[in-house]
């Protein structure tokens, strides 16, 4: 082969190169937490929404393959939304530490921070309902506020179940001692039946507002 040519079939293979790793998307991944309390006195409380919405997704997706990973002190599994693949976690830490989960697992993934979605419980949302939120406020949420710290970003999603029942605004009316043992005892009770019925509507409503952020 003469120079020019072998000059001119190594420009071709660097632009070559340079195309394939510039232009061809790697395989989106979606890393879809979900916020709770990991002790069996905690199992289908209110504050464990966000591990009741990740079993749901489980069964949906067919991620079957829930279990604890020692590494990320989380139950982890994996699934497809499309050619979307998903991440399932519920971290195992307690609420109020699920950042040090959330900011190894994106760390060891090599995740990009805007394909995180937090699903958790919110008082600030009547129950029955959900929102996507982006960029936001904890709004007193510790788990939020845990995840906010680690990563040093709000800007992440977050699907947000709420919680919020007439009794609570008039908590709210109340000291500051009593509303917030209102609180508590609010978040970590138990739903009743009718409320895990209701539940099923709730995380189909989540889950077609998690298809919109593909």
């Amino acid at each position: 082969m003469c120079c020019w040519a072998l000059k001119y079939s190594n420009i071709i293979l660097c632009l070559f190169q340079f195309f394939k790793k510039t232009f061809i998307l790697k395989p989106m991944i979606k890393l879809i937490i979900g916020i709770g309390n990991p002790d069996e006195e905690y199992q289908n409380t209110r504050h464990n929404v966000g591990f009741m919405m990740v079993d749901y997704l489980a069964k949906k997706l067919e991620a079957n393959d829930l279990e604890f990973n020692k590494n990320f002190n989380s139950i982890v599994g994996k699934g497809k939304i499309d050619k979307t693949t998903v991440i399932l976690v519920k971290p195992q830490t307690y609420v109020n530490k699920s950042g040090k989960a959330v900011s190894k697992l994106i760390k060891n993934l090599k995740l990009k921070i805007e394909n995180l979605i937090v699903v958790h419980d919110d008082l600030d949302i009547p129950f029955g309902n959900t929102k996507i939120s982006f960029d936001k406020n904890s709004g007193g949420h510790k788990g939020i506020e845990s995840i906010m710290r680690a990563l040093k970003t709000k800007k992440f999603y977050r699907l947000r179940i709420g919680l919020a029942k007439p009794a609570l605004a008039k908590a709210r009316q109340q000291s500051d001692k009593k509303r917030d043992e209102f609180v508590v005892k609010m978040v970590l009770s138990k739903f009743s039946p009718s409320e895990r019925e209701e539940l099923k509507k709730i995380f189909k409503e989540g889950y077609e507002k998690l298809l919109q952020l593909k």
